[in-house]
């Protein structure tokens, strides 16, 4: 029988390359085809983990065919890689040597890892709905930055700021019917969305997430979308505490947007003037508000329960 070994695999649109951090199978190039990848995977012993950085869409084959053979699958964070590759002195930035990188890294810290498991079809066709959503809302905000000190093209501007919302409203309607196809995500929807504040963006988007990831406690969901403030002390320094900002951008910028209109409702305003009042910026208040409308949305979906404005205001 033969034993687990640890792969890493660097993947782009065409190509997967990969490396044993063992050397017990040798270094390859192979076709991001589902033949070739299976093949190959075929040859692996069972048990054997293989871990890739999240790009777009080009690891979800692999991925999707290492763990339907039955190994352990690792999707990484792009960020955590390259810092390990710092921390490891990675002089050279290559394909083949960013895989044997990331076998390295499964091979030392796959017990810190969390195993990757397949979204449903339906959870994918949402995840890409919200992520061409938040693509678009993007580029519409770079345009308007950037062209709306043009006095000459302010008529262009608008006119393509308005296909713009009818591009973003359209990708809004087809993930509210996605959602509204399944009787329990629908009810899990409408609870979300009885959450002042919560509309159908940010309760579609936060909908989404919790359907996939299943996490244990409500400050695991805060630092999964990377709203958990990060520590910088050394001896007698007390640094200025940052966010990690190690989850979905594009929900974390929805959650501070749900912020925004939430200090100005009757339930959440309360909660918004004690962070000031303690001495924070309006930034600072609205990021504490954004945490408290995730542990929120976080202990209604997993315990199935409505939305109490006196919960808020004990808080």
């Amino acid at each position: 029988m033969q034993t687990p070994v640890d792969i890493g695999a660097d993947i782009s649109k065409d190509y997967v390359n990969v490396s044993c951090a063992t050397h017990v199978f040798p270094n390859a190039k192979l076709l991001n085809r589902r033949a070739v990848l299976l093949a190959w995977l075929k040859r692996l012993p069972a048990g054997t983990r293989i871990g890739m950085e999240a790009t777009a869409t080009y690891h979800e084959l692999l991925a999707s065919l290492a763990h339907r053979l039955g190994l352990v699958v690792y999707v990484l964070n792009a960020k955590d890689v390259h810092h390990y590759a710092k921390a490891t002195a990675q002089r050279a930035k290559t394909d083949r040597v960013d895989a044997a990188l990331i076998a390295r890294y499964v091979a030392k810290e796959h017990n810190q890892l969390h195993v990757w498991y397949p979204a449903c079809p339906a959870q994918r066709q949402l995840q890409r709905l919200m992520r061409r959503r938040g693509k678009l809302t993007r580029t519409r905000a770079s345009l308007r930055s950037s062209l709306q000190g043009v006095p000459s093209l302010r008529s262009d501007l608008r006119a393509l700021l308005k296909h713009f919302d009818s591009l973003i409203a359209k990708l809004d309607t087809q993930a509210r019917a996605l959602v509204s196809r399944n009787v329990e995500r629908e009810q899990a929807f409408g609870r979300l969305d009885d959450i002042p504040a919560v509309g159908n963006a940010v309760g579609i988007a936060l909908l989404a997430t919790l359907e996939r990831w299943a996490l244990p406690r409500a400050n695991s969901f805060v630092a999964f979308l990377g709203l958990d403030p990060r520590a910088d002390e050394s001896g007698t320094r007390h640094g200025r505490r940052r966010l990690s900002k190690r989850g979905d951008p594009e929900l974390r910028r929805l959650l501070y947007t749900a912020a925004m209109s939430a200090s100005r409702t009757r339930v959440w305003a309360p909660l918004y003037q004690r962070a000031i009042a303690r001495g924070l910026s309006r930034v600072q208040a609205l990021v504490v508000l954004a945490r408290h409308i995730a542990r929120t949305a976080w202990s209604i979906y997993t315990h199935k329960t409505q939305f109490e404005p006196a919960r808020v205001q004990n808080s």
